[in-house]
């Protein structure tokens, strides 16, 4: 991942065109003509050795002619050329380009041509692609037929044709953009080199993106991440009908379609996804307008009780909720509003409203705690002035302002009154509430990224040696498809209850096992038949239920072995009956995403599951939070909160569940799909009654636990134990998500300087929000490592690891908690931090040391890292290491 050289493009102060022309209908006429757009103050060049000049301009035979090094070439010339022409431009100085030219695909040339870029880190937009327009310094480094609006929209698409269109359709409505780029091909660079540079471009308030594909799912997932942080990242995707997988031998497999993944991608990333082009700009006006909402409870003041009906009718499809107002608010809008107004939420404040009743009204719904955003609609009348009404609304709330002003003509004052007072406004109530849920999805949204990648459970026990054994020997006999009994075993290794089970060969066995079982349990028992190539057997009858006697077990054997002939059978499961009064069936699964690797399925089960089709998909590692998010997406959530006589199932036991087959998938990425249907579910807790699991060797690379997740599970590998100068044993570990509090303890017990020297400023408790930053990280980019004593469980010291988005530098600091200082905890984390900084390809570490932090200069002398000194900075001095040189 890297945005080097990425600001040669987004502030190119020079260009040349290679391919310039004015032949009509060529390219490099087009192109030509855009970037002698008068805009652009830069300097413009042409190649051609065809030609003397273009359009009255100096058109150079090479590069090697040129006058200066641009920061920037656009590319129009045939495919084949182009790899010597990165070649050049790369050995000349130039080291950002705009491939245009198509049909690099074709042999080898792609490969080329990047080869040709890499020892330069010349970047490449495209190739194949419309090109790149940036309004804020005038570049039209494209074909597109016009320049867009200046603005602080950046727009970044996977479709060229549709680049012209969205410019087409904006200049249309006077939408203005910091940026369009056309990706192309994405050879080189893409969507998540992208997010990562317009994250950190303060020319852009929000981020609009058309997706065909994610290519680097990890790549993608990271920058996403990181860039919805700090400001809105809206998507359009294409494809959400694409059918699942046909050939998935498992119902998981058959279930997890594409899309769905996408869907789940998008929302673990805090990402907001609209179903089309309109939306895009419609969600971001929106967002960067409105003020941030803490919750999805709107309240409704409109003049026109109608109007009022219309907004409700959409407010239940969507994904906002009506406040219920308090009884306080309701007797304040008693004292000001006419008495045959509504009473309740919608606020019908009556046709004949004015100016004033409107800001007594939106005056009283602003204070009430249980109001989130506030939609405001007006009803044209002659009683009083559409406009007046809106200067008033336009003075602002506590809460974030909607309007809705039906009408055309008359409402026209008013709806520029809110466009330039900053309040998104609307034209129907329909197109309100679309609103509003945007600024409710982008809450959410922001809420899941406090749900970084979490650490194991601890409270349950493993036996990863024994579901490895399993899965191993398995392997080792060519079987991809366990049996009920092993697929079993794999699950009790990780916790989760199963139904007892016994595999045999022959129906004689079948028997003597049922009798066994039926004396023990005192209940009938259930045969199935075991073959590799049954993978679903209920729907072929390789099942035998609730058998109440051991000749009838043997009869329903002998009868399968009969009816399955001409296929390998291998022997029968048997297990006895099992049964909960209305305990209710799901299903758990895994299967593998092409994009994004392992994806968790959780739902309704049964024999009927896929036509059912009630699940949902979340991208592992998953924590109980998590966990509860994905519950809580299906239907058979309200079912299992227990209605009339059902009571509600245990819901911590059903998460739990969910994220002990996140930590198996994450340890053993042998396993590539895996079913647990049914699951059953009630007040006591949960049992797994079938359970199917399908395995495949790994090469070496995917054996690495956790390289096939698009978000990076918990690195417990990088835990120590650690021996200090007084002989104590602390752990250091990669932080987690539950040391939130561990943290604000830790800061709380050290002495102000030391906070001071670590956080360049006096904190004297950290927030929620700070603390969470801190602890809930992605373990991609940043890493952070804590000391825990182990007696105790408090927090010793913390060490943070920031790196650039190309892995090449990276930031650190190390903190040592006031009271234990002088035990070697701060030496030992700066190791931890070398060490895994290197293991990670970091070329340098470098950090901001005040010029007080005598405890940080003594390790940084005693580990050689060098001291920088710039005379001009009284307070802070330079730490830098070369992880390349130096040993430690």
């Amino acid at each position: 991942m890297t945005i080097r050289n990425l600001e040669k493009l987004f502030q190119a102060s020079s260009i040349v065109l290679i391919g310039a022309s004015e032949k009509e209908g060529s390219l490099g006429r087009i192109v030509a003509g855009n970037l002698l757009d008068k805009d652009f103050k830069g300097k413009v060049w042409f190649v051609n050795p065809k030609h003397k000049t273009v359009f009255k301009e100096v058109c150079y035979p090479s590069m090697q002619d040129l006058p200066e090094v641009p920061n920037l070439a656009v590319i129009v010339t045939p495919a084949k050329t182009v790899p010597g022409l990165i070649d050049e431009l790369g050995r000349r100085g130039t080291r950002a380009a705009v491939v245009i030219s198509a049909g690099l695909r074709e042999g080898n040339l792609q490969q080329s041509m990047l080869d040709a870029a890499k020892p330069y880190c010349l970047r490449i937009i495209g190739p194949n692609c419309i090109g790149a327009l940036i309004p804020g310094i005038g570049l039209n480094a494209s074909f597109a037929q016009a320049m867009p609006q200046k603005g602080n929209i950046a727009f970044i698409s996977q479709s060229g044709a549709l680049v012209d269109a969205i410019l087409d359709w904006a200049n249309g409505r006077n939408i203005g953009f910091s940026s369009m780029i056309s990706m192309g091909d994405m050879a080189d660079v893409d969507v998540g080199d992208l997010l990562d540079y317009l994250a950190s471009d303060p020319h852009t308030k929000a981020i609009l993106m058309y997706l065909e594909q994610v290519t680097h799912a990890r790549k993608f997932m990271s920058a996403a991440r990181s860039a919805a942080r700090v400001k809105p990242v809206i998507v359009v995707k294409a494809g959400r009908n694409e059918a699942a997988a046909k050939a998935a031998k498992s119902h998981t497999g058959a279930l997890a379609g594409s899309d769905q993944v996408y869907e789940a991608a998008f929302q673990r990333a805090g990402l907001v996804r609209v179903d089309d082009l309109e939306d895009l700009f419609d969600a971001a006006e929106v967002l960067t307008a409105a003020k941030a909402i803490s919750g999805n409870r709107l309240a409704i003041l409109t003049n026109g009780g109608g109007a009022g009906v219309l907004a409700v009718d959409s407010l239940a499809k969507s994904s906002g909720a009506l406040a219920s107002l308090s009884d306080k608010t309701i007797a304040a809008l008693n004292e000001v509003l006419p008495p045959i107004w509504s009473g309740g939420n919608p606020v019908d404040i009556i046709g004949d409203a004015t100016p004033q009743r409107y800001e007594q009204a939106l005056e009283i719904l602003g204070v009430d705690p249980g109001v989130d955003a506030i939609l405001v609609m007006n009803c044209p009348t002659a009683l009083a002035s559409s406009a007046d009404i809106a200067k008033i609304i336009a003075k602002g709330n506590e809460k974030p302002l909607l309007t809705c002003w039906l009408g055309d003509a008359s409402v026209a004052e008013a709806r520029e009154i809110f466009r330039q007072a900053k309040i998104p406004t609307f034209d129907t109530p329909a197109e309100a509430i679309k609103g509003f849920s945007y600024l409710v999805d982008y809450h959410r949204a922001q809420a899941a990224l406090l749900y970084a990648a979490p650490v194991q459970a601890d409270d349950y026990k493993i036996c990863e040696g024994s579901a490895q054994d399993i899965i191993s020997q398995a392997l080792a006999q060519g079987k991809e498809l366990l049996n009920e009994v092993e697929a079993k075993s794999v699950l009790s290794a990780y916790g989760i209850p199963t139904t007892p089970v016994c595999a045999v060969k022959t129906p004689e066995e079948v028997m003597v096992q049922a009798k066994r079982f039926m004396s023990e349990k005192g209940t009938p028992v259930v045969v199935k038949i075991i073959a590799p190539s049954l993978s679903h057997k209920s729907d072929v009858g390789g099942v035998a239920l609730d058998l109440s006697t051991p000749e009838a077990a043997r009869a329903s054997a002998e009868s399968m072995l009969s009816r399955f002939k001409n296929i390998q059978v291998d022997g029968f499961s048997v297990q006895p009956m099992f049964s909960r009064a209305n305990a209710y069936e799901l299903i758990v699964g895994v299967a593998e995403d092409k994009t994004f690797g392992p994806t968790i399925l959780f739902g309704t089960g049964g024999t009927a599951v896929e036509a059912i089709g009630d699940r949902a998909l979340a991208l592992p590692p998953l924590d109980m939070n998590l966990a509860q998010q994905l519950i809580e997406k299906t239907h058979a959530y309200n079912l299992l909160k227990g209605y009339r006589d059902h009571p509600p199932a245990n819901m911590k036991a059903i998460a739990q569940v969910l994220v002990q087959i996140s930590d198996m998938i994450s340890a053993h990425p042998e396993i590539q799909e895996l079913d647990i249907n049914p699951l059953l579910a009630d007040e006591k807790g949960v049992i797994a009654l079938d359970a199917r699991i399908i395995v495949r060797k790994m090469d070496a690379a995917a054996d690495e636990a956790g390289q096939r997740f698009a978000i990076r599970p918990y690195p417990r590998e990088w835990t120590r134990m650690q021996t200090l100068n007084n002989d104590k044993v602390i752990a250091l570990r990669p932080i987690r998500p539950d040391d939130e509090e561990r943290l604000k303890e830790f800061i709380s017990k050290s002495s102000p300087d030391d906070v001071r020297q670590r956080l360049f400023h006096s904190v004297k408790a950290l927030s929620h929000e700070t603390a969470a930053l801190l602890t809930q990280i992605d373990y991609e980019r940043v890493m952070a490592f804590v000391a825990i004593d182990e007696e105790s469980g408090e927090m010793l010291g913390v060490a943070h690891l920031v790196s650039d988005p190309d892995y090449t530098r990276a930031e650190y600091a190390v903190m040592t908690r006031s009271d234990v200082k002088g035990q070697g905890i701060g030496l030992a984390m700066t190791r931890l931090l070398i060490d895994y900084a290197r293991a990670q390809g970091i070329g340098e570490l470098w950090g901001q040391i005040m010029r007080d932090n005598d405890a940080m200069l003594k390790i940084c002398h005693n580990l050689g890292i060098r001291i920088e000194t710039d005379r001009d900075d009284p307070v802070y001095l330079m730490a830098r290491m070369s992880l390349q040189d130096q040993k430690v």
